[in-house]
């Protein structure tokens, strides 16, 4: 059955038709999600919801869309949509942040010059039949220093065209490597320091706990006297009123902004000051820019849907068409290896770690991660998926660790995974044979060979005569069929194990008789997933 997608606000009727090409079913209704009531009575019926900025993805939509794997958000900003309420329900959240990034930084470029060389307010005044010419000194930005505060997709754009414009260029960004600084020509710098010698400051962050008033009353009064702000990021970067006292104190020459703390901003402090260049939120608002995310987030929802793959998600590791198609069967290991350690272990895992040894270690690792930790969660919460998985596990404060290894061994690559509980540590490891198909290949330290069946049966026991007579006699007493098994041991009367291969999972009288034997330390039936 063809995935189905619903498209809540305006895109281009191209984007809708990629939808359509790839043979997925498409509703195209542009308003629906203005409409809170009719968006929730129709939710439920899809896999996939398209929006832009208009639709809000609430709680109280995402609990009543029963079917919804995916929401793609042509743009860059999702305040609109919940985030952790669509992680706790394995929902991917894509953005689409290259689709307008040129278009915000050449927004961001426009209104420093503006600002500059005061043109809106000199616009005005010559359209009113005035000719203000000494009123009006600007300042050039050919040798000033512009602080770029955010140095990712757009600021380094920005970055790029201040360039051009034969600007010195210092940017604040935690996550900017210095080995990248240097590749786009730039100044890295702590925030401490580049408040104070930039002439233009220029915003380029998401807003987040971390960056919410950046630019607060006390780091403003830090900066340079004359300095310009330009904000076209996101409100709430800027703490609007300090601001505004900064403009008119003269501590703070003019500032422009795109964006605001509350949209749409029908008042505001920085209104009708004359140093001040506003508009309404209109950095990715080209026609360029607008086709672009639309196009992008369409390819994006369709590659998921279809095959897998994920891009630009921000609350699940990003894994392209090829590495799905590569990494299935090992993605697949892992979350069986977790299926096998969740069912295993009756108390709170406190420490999962992960050991990624020989071919697989290059792989995305944190898909992986998903993976493993999503199987773990299984035994307890059905519904749990690699979105969801990281989310539960970090609310319950369990630690997860990643150790990657050369090859060592037999095997070209393979998973260990290892937890431990306030009573006892357990590992398992695996591997993905030539034919595709994941391998047990240790337990308990135990090396075994055991491919992986819907319906398993587990024991333990010590190694000595009459373990299989006795698991074959009980299981055919009581009409169990034994379809395959695999034995191990640790050596000659020490620890064994066995996988038993079944058609269904056994009842759990079965189970009680073999408990009953008295010869098994474990016996627990397994299910995995197909």
């Amino acid at each position: 059955m063809a995935p189905k997608v619903l498209v809540s606000d305006k895109l281009s009727e191209t984007a809708v038709q990629i939808f359509r090409d790839r043979g997925i079913e498409v509703d195209f209704e542009p308003d629906l999600g203005k409409d809170k009531e009719a968006l929730l009575a129709r939710i439920a019926d899809y896999d996939g919801l398209a929006i832009r900025s208009a639709t809000k993805v609430t709680e109280k939509v995402i609990n009543a869309a029963g079917n919804l794997k995916v929401v793609g958000r042509a743009g860059i900003g999702v305040d609109n949509v919940d985030i952790p309420v669509a992680s706790k329900k394995g929902i991917i959240v894509m953005n689409t942040p290259f689709g307008n990034s040129i278009t915000t930084a050449e927004h961001a470029i426009s209104m420093m010059m503006a600002v500059a060389r005061q043109i809106p307010e000199a616009n005005a005044s010559t359209h009113a039949g005035k000719w203000e010419k000494s009123r009006f000194m600007g300042v050039e930005l050919t040798s000033k220093t512009l602080g770029v505060i955010g140095a990712g997709n757009i600021g380094s754009i920005v970055c790029d065209r201040a360039h051009g414009l034969k600007m010195k260029v210092i940017a604040y960004d935690p996550f900017l490597s210095e080995e990248h600084a240097t590749k786009i020509g730039v100044e890295k710098v702590e925030l401490e320091e580049l408040l104070p010698r930039a002439d233009f400051i220029t915003l380029h962050v998401p807003l987040t706990d971390k960056t919410r008033n950046i630019l607060s009353a006390e780091n403003i009064a830090k900066l340079k006297p004359g300095v310009r702000i330009v904000n076209c990021a996101r409100g709430g970067l800027i703490d609007e009123d300090a601001l505004a006292e900064a403009l008119t104190s003269g501590h703070v020459a003019g500032a422009a902004l795109d964006v605001f703390a509350v949209e749409p901003a029908t008042e505001s402090p920085l209104f009708n000051m004359p140093n001040v260049v506003v508009t309404p939120h209109l950095g990715a608002a080209t026609t360029e820019a607008q086709e672009n995310v639309a196009l992008q987030v369409a390819e994006q929802m369709s590659d998921f849907l279809l095959t897998g793959a994920v891009s630009n998600a921000l609350n699940m590791p990003s894994v392209t068409a090829e590495e799905a198609a590569i990494m299935g069967p090992w993605v697949k290991l892992a979350e069986h290896l977790g299926e096998f350690v969740g069912q295993l272990t009756d108390e709170p895992i406190e420490e999962i770690s992960i050991t990624y040894n020989g071919l697989v270690k290059d792989m995305n690792l944190q898909a992986l991660n998903c993976a493993a930790i999503a199987g773990i969660m299984k035994a307890t919460n059905p519904d749990v998926n690699m979105v969801s998985a990281p989310v539960i596990a970090r609310e319950r404060g369990i630690e997860i660790s990643t150790t990657t290894q050369d090859k060592t061994g037999v095997f070209e690559g393979y998973i260990r995974l290892h937890i431990k509980t306030a009573e006892r540590q357990r590992s398992i490891a695996g591997t993905v044979f030539s034919d595709g198909k994941p391998r047990f290949i240790q337990i308990k330290g135990i090396n075994i060979d055991a491919e992986v069946g819907a319906h398993m049966l587990y024991t333990t026991n010590n190694d000595e005569p009459g373990i299989i007579g006795a698991l074959g006699q009980t299981m055919g007493e009581n009409g169990v069929n034994i379809a395959n098994f695999t034995l191990g041991r640790s050596g000659p009367g020490k620890d064994a194990i066995a996988l038993l291969y079944l058609d269904d999972q056994p009842p759990p009288a079965v189970l009680e008789k073999l408990r009953a034997t008295g010869m098994f330390q474990q016996v627990r039936p397994l299910r995995f997933s197909a």
